[in-house]
């Protein structure tokens, strides 16, 4: 292998699948990213194993093509600290990648190319073209409400339902839910398709796609999804577990509503949370005609209090909930005006745009 590339042209693809290797493993061979050299096109392949990303890239001049793998972290630091515009030449030298830069010279390990895993091709179950900046909306609309690390393994990731020219993303911690559904003309499902992505691919998929027109093609298995766009290709295993029944927890009778300015409320939250429990982050949400109260207090015996004027009419209501979760939605929702809808001090609050959104969310009350 011997071949020169620029640092530019470099540099993000390899950011990208460098994002997937763990730090620590198991296998040495897994901290590696995998060259491969054909032609005048360099693929980089990373993988932990769950999630693969493979970049792909033009180079300039070739004189031998190969394979090999290298550590990815060292290459990558490598690559940052030289100047703009640098360009590269590497070439294999025995068990050495040999990496010169103009008066640079860096000697890397490898190892064969053989010993990188290999993500099998599955049978494809649903396969369909979408814009990337949709999958990149659902991501962003839903992403954060992802459990972590909960024993209710299935419920640390996003659910993707396919539906008849429909693509919904929900996710749920057991405590909120945010749901999100976009357009997707060219999914044709006669029943609803559902897959678990596992949230390192969640986040790793948030981070390749830009929010564009250009159309990524997804393919999705019985154990696996894989997203190509451009010069990317992205596989994750799916979540071998089922989805809660998502749809019983939807509030449906709120008879109280509230109109509110999102930005102004979101401003009041950050406030309050300063003086909220650290451990807990609970507020209390007072409504009445016209007006809603924000309190919190702590166990040092310090409260804040917010007051703002509202669009309420109904009978006074007093609730509590998370701010944290309160302050991701108003962070997600996009529109000027924010609409709670509430049953009464026990039930879960819907909070989504008051007109016609894409999203809606759920928050589950707090006992303070």
């Amino acid at each position: 292998m011997k071949f020169s590339v620029s640092r530019d042209a470099l540099l993000k693809p390899l950011q990208l699948v460098a994002g997937v290797v763990e730090k620590r493993q198991t296998l040495p061979v897994l901290a590696n990213v995998l060259l491969q050299l054909s032609g005048r096109e360099l693929s980089l392949t990373g993988t932990d194993l769950e999630v693969e990303i493979v970049a792909r890239l033009a180079v300039g001049e070739v004189e031998l093509e190969g394979e090999l793998t290298v550590p990815a972290r060292k290459l990558l630091d490598i690559c940052r600290s030289l100047p703009d515009g640098a360009e590269l030449h590497l070439e294999r030298d025995g068990e050495r990648l040999v990496l010169r830069s103009g008066r640079s010279r860096f000697q890397l390990s490898t190892l064969p190319a053989a010993d990188f895993p290999n993500q099998e091709e599955a049978s494809a179950q649903t396969q369909f073209e979408i814009a990337q900046g949709e999958i990149h909306r659902l991501i962003e609309a839903t992403g954060f409400a992802m459990a972590q690390q909960d024993v209710r393994y299935y419920l640390n990731g996003l659910l993707l339902e396919c539906r008849p020219q429909q693509l919904r993303a929900v996710a749920t911690d057991g405590h909120r839910l945010a749901l999100c559904d976009r357009d997707a003309p060219g999914l044709n499902v006669s029943a609803p398709v559902q897959a678990i992505v596992p949230r390192k691919g969640v986040l790793e998929l948030g981070r390749l796609l830009e929010d564009s027109e250009v159309l990524a093609q997804v393919v999705l298995g019985n154990n696996h999804i894989r997203v190509a766009c451009g010069q990317f290709t992205f596989t994750s295993k799916l979540v071998d577990g089922k989805f809660p029944d998502y749809e019983r927890v939807l509030p449906r009778d709120t008879g109280n509503v509230v109109y509110a300015d999102r930005q102004e409320l979101r401003q009041a939250f950050s406030r309050a949370a300063i003086l909220s429990n650290e451990k807990y982050r609970g507020v209390r949400l007072q409504l009445a005609e016209g007006l809603l109260q924000i309190v919190a207090n702590n166990p040092e015996q310090e409260e804040a209090e917010e007051q703002l004027e509202v669009d309420y009419v109904g009978e006074p209501l007093e609730i509590g909930f998370n701010v944290s979760y309160l302050l991701d939605v108003t962070s997600a929702i996009h529109s000027d005006q924010i609409r709670i809808s509430l049953a009464d001090a026990n039930s879960s609050a819907l909070l989504q745009q008051p007109e016609e959104g894409d999203a809606l969310y759920v928050i589950m009350p707090m006992r303070l």
